[in-house]
């Protein structure tokens, strides 16, 4: 099925879970939000609420006490939200995604977020501290990298600031929870991102709760399989979304360099202002990877006429440097593009199905190549090791060979030379003895004959024992 239309916050919908209070504070919502990203207070309160923990935004009155009247009434709704969170979450879920969508108040995300995806309570947190004094293989690339993550932000701004030290912590700590990730270039911008709305032991639970459940482990992995299933899964969506040809060969082509290197940072997404990014984050923690699909299809289909007429270098730089700002000033069009892009979750669970077959299959036949390629090997290394080891098979032995029979020939035809020779002298012989009828030339001719055929019989022999050679 497809969403057609942005979710609208209805007050009508739950509202049996919801007393009359909510229900005012929900009629306001949207008017509230927008306001409230673009007060200049919140953005200010930016650095504090990375300082503080989660639950002091919820219980702070002299924070509250400056706000305008409609973000308090933001507050009061988000920290009932906060407080009762069990409740919503079993009772309010449909409401609860809707305000999502909407964006979380910046002065709430840090404990949202965590809440999202149940990393207030994680037992690995207690090992962050020891994690630090441990050293990490990853060390030297974490380092390299943590400098070109966010390097305009004035948080991660220099090379001993308080931001790259503690990204560096962080991605150090997660290398060492899990090696066979290890560190991976991208994974910090995520953690920079957290580490901008809370403290880094939460910024931790939280990316390795992300890693864990919400497939970006296998995204970042070595062998990237994720990465490959979801170049094909969005292949479809341009597919059926009447993308222009040319991107779609973009994307074939991005899915058959799935297994290269350097994917992961040649996306053709760009990197969002953090306004945007915010809001899109949001709700990837509520809804998953789904939210991503549908971003990159609103802003294929926005810029479609324009693609159209670049070519791939000249698409490679609009998404780098022309569609990140389109929606600097109002993050609230590119959500509702987003749920205006048709998505069908059943067919993507097909096309996991279909890619997991792909590969199996492409995986049968490299096993098979495989073995061939080492049964041809062995066979090359044992003609290799006969050549070596029995002179039979030299080029002077077979020479040799050459030489022998071709003397064997020789003296084949000089034995029937010599046997044609003696077979004429035994029938001369045998017609001069019809003429003498003398006893003793007679007897003297016989002896002469029998001799003959015995030098015949002993040609004969020979000649066979050279046609057997």
């Amino acid at each position: 099925s497809s969403v057609n239309s942005a979710p609208a916050c209805s007050p009508a919908s739950d509202s049996e879970n919801l007393s009359p209070d909510e229900l005012e504070l929900l009629a306001k919502l949207e008017e509230q939000n927008r306001l409230l990203e673009a007060d200049s207070k919140s953005m200010r309160s930016m650095n504090g609420s990375r300082r503080n923990s989660g639950s002091s935004l919820v219980s702070s009155s002299s924070a509250s006490s400056n706000l305008s009247h409609l973000e308090e009434d933001t507050w009061i709704l988000w920290g009932r939200i906060v407080n009762e969170w069990d409740e919503w979450r079993k009772k309010k879920e449909k409401l609860l995604k809707e305000l999502i969508r909407k964006g979380i108040p910046h002065h709430f995300r840090a404990i949202v977020w965590q809440l999202l995806c149940s990393a207030t309570d994680m037992p690995v947190k207690n090992q962050y501290s020891e994690l630090l004094k441990m050293s990490s293989p990853c060390e030297k690339l974490i380092r390299r990298d943590i400098a070109r993550t966010y390097p305009e932000h004035e948080f991660f701004k220099g090379q001993d600031s308080l931001g790259q030290e503690v990204l560096f912590n962080v991605m150090k700590a997660y290398s060492l929870v899990d090696r066979e990730v290890g560190y991976c270039q991208g994974s910090a911008f995520i953690v920079g991102l957290l580490l901008m709305q809370m403290p880094e032991e939460e910024a931790f639970c939280v990316f390795v709760r992300l890693m864990q459940e919400y497939r970006l482990r296998e995204l970042f992995k070595p062998s990237m399989a994720e990465l490959g299933l979801c170049i094909y899964q969005f292949e479809y969506l341009l597919q059926v979304g009447a993308a222009p040809g040319r991107i779609r060969r973009e994307g074939g082509r991005r899915r058959q360099e799935a297994p290269g290197g350097g994917i992961r940072s040649s996306c053709p997404f760009p990197a969002f202002p953090l306004p945007v990014a915010t809001r899109v984050f949001d709700i990837f923690m509520y809804e998953g990877l789904e939210i991503v699909f549908r971003v990159g299809m609103a802003l294929l289909q926005v810029n479609q006429a324009e693609l159209i007429q670049l070519d791939m270098e000249g698409m490679s730089q609009f998404f780098q440097k022309v569609i990140p700002h389109q929606f600097d000033s109002c993050p609230d069009k590119l959500i509702l593009k987003a749920y205006q892009v048709k998505y069908n979750p059943k067919k993507m669970k097909r096309l996991e199905k279909e890619y997991a077959a792909i590969k199996n299959k492409e995986m049968e036949e490299q096993i098979e190549i495989k073995r061939l390629r080492t049964e041809n090997r062995l066979l090359k290394q044992r003609i290799e090791t006969l050549e070596k080891g029995n002179p039979r098979f030299t080029e002077e032995f077979v020479t040799h060979l050459e030489t022998e029979l071709e003397q064997s020939r020789l003296r084949e035809a000089e034995t029937l030379s010599a046997l044609k020779e003696m077979q004429d002298k035994v029938l001369d012989m045998e017609k001069r003895s019809s003429l003498l009828p003398d006893e003793h030339n007679v007897a003297r001719l016989q002896e002469e004959l029998k001799a003959l055929k015995v030098r015949e019989a002993e040609a004969v022999k020979s000649l066979k024992e050279l046609q057997q050679q």
